[in-house]
């Protein structure tokens, strides 16, 4: 029987808000709406101070449930847009704003914001959230998650790769075991480098980039990073690739034109996701996330690899409702008590019931 779920997702570029409405069963997501809300500027930048600075439990507190009423508002507009009735929906999946990533240390943890009792109390939908923890708790990296849905909505006999290049980007292989990894820096640093050096949220279909030059000596030591080098399963952020890490390598560049930067961190997102899959038996490259949308990437995705690579759009499949899609599949998940198998990714040492539900 079909069902009705609402996705929501906040991804670490925090440049919007995607909610999607799906209608899922056991053989189908299908995607019926979905609708992009703007992130404000200026809680985009407490968010930032937060992930970067020392702060007090009461700021934490409080951007938790200003969070909350931010993707509740988004969720309640969405429903009047498209005329649902929330009794009709069974949950809303909802991810959080990521603050922290931290699968290795003492006590491994992975920290969303947005409050699930402030969601479910203002939409009067069953919320579900806080979907990663159970995977680290079982040994596991607590991402990427995208793997099992990504595996789920594109089943092909051919030998094909999925690629979400969002703030960060990952990488499923779509093989009978599943498997996926974090490839690294997907828009971050040059999303980061745009709005230092430009006053541009973004480099739009890379036209900056483009008119840059590689500068070969920088790549080739970004590309040596730890990160880089090491083996899956492995999965990152922004407490990882950030304004620090950049300003580590730009040290001895600094004087060096802004678009031959901004030109190599292109190639770095582009070589670090062609350089993880090279070895592989793939004939096909999927790519979604804000990454699909920019021409020289995907150009250059497709110059280095020799393969087709085509966003997911050409499939059927929303390029940019897909991440919000796979957390209203993992809400249904959720709901039947089934278990996402992810070991084959993350490393857990057991399959997890995924998300806490908040009636």
């Amino acid at each position: 029987m079909k069902e009705l779920y609402i996705g929501v997702m906040s991804g670490t570029s925090l440049d919007g808000i995607d909610v999607a409405l799906c209608e899922i069963d056991e053989k189908e997501c299908k995607l019926l709406h979905f609708s992009e809300y703007p992130f404000p500027l200026a809680l985009k930048s407490r968010l930032l101070h937060t992930i970067f600075s020392s702060v007090t439990l009461q700021e934490i507190g409080t951007l938790n449930q200003e969070l909350g009423y931010l993707f509740a508002d988004a969720i309640q507009e969405f429903i009047r847009k498209h005329t649902l009735s929330p009794s009709h929906i069974n949950a809303i999946g909802l991810h959080g704003q990521t603050l922290w990533h931290e699968p290795h240390g003492v006590f491994p943890f992975s920290m969303q914001l947005g409050c699930p009792n402030v969601v479910a109390s203002q939409t009067a939908i069953k919320t579900i959230t806080d979907f990663r923890q159970m995977d680290i708790v079982h040994g596991g990296e607590g991402a990427p998650f995208a793997p099992a849905f990504h595996q789920f909505l594109f089943r092909a006999k051919e030998q094909r790769a999925v690629v979400n290049i969002g703030g960060m980007a990952n990488i499923t292989l779509l093989e009978d075991e599943i498997k996926g990894w974090d490839s690294g820096c997907g828009n971050v640093l040059l999303d980061f480098w745009m709005q230092k050096k430009e006053r541009q949220p973004y480099d739009e279909d890379g036209k900056f980039a483009k008119s840059g030059t590689v500068i070969k000596p920088l790549l080739k030591t970004m590309l040596e990073d730890a990160y880089f080098v090491k083996k899956a399963p492995k999965s990152t952020g922004r407490e990882y690739f950030n304004e620090a890490w950049l300003s580590h390598y730009l040290d001895a560049y600094a004087h060096l034109s802004s678009k031959d930067i901004a030109r190599t961190l292109l190639e770095l997102t582009a070589q670090t996701i062609i350089n993880d899959i090279q070895e592989k038996r793939i004939n096909q490259l999927i790519v979604c996330g804000g990454g699909s949308k920019n021409a020289f990437l995907m150009q250059r995705l497709k110059e280095l690899s020799g393969i087709e690579v085509v966003s997911s759009d050409f499939l059927g499949v929303n390029a940019d409702a897909l991440e919000a899609m796979a957390f209203a599949w993992f809400a249904y998940k959720r709901i039947h008590l089934e278990p996402v198998k992810l070991c084959s990714v993350t490393g857990a040492k057991k399959a997890s019931l995924l998300g806490g539900i908040y009636e």
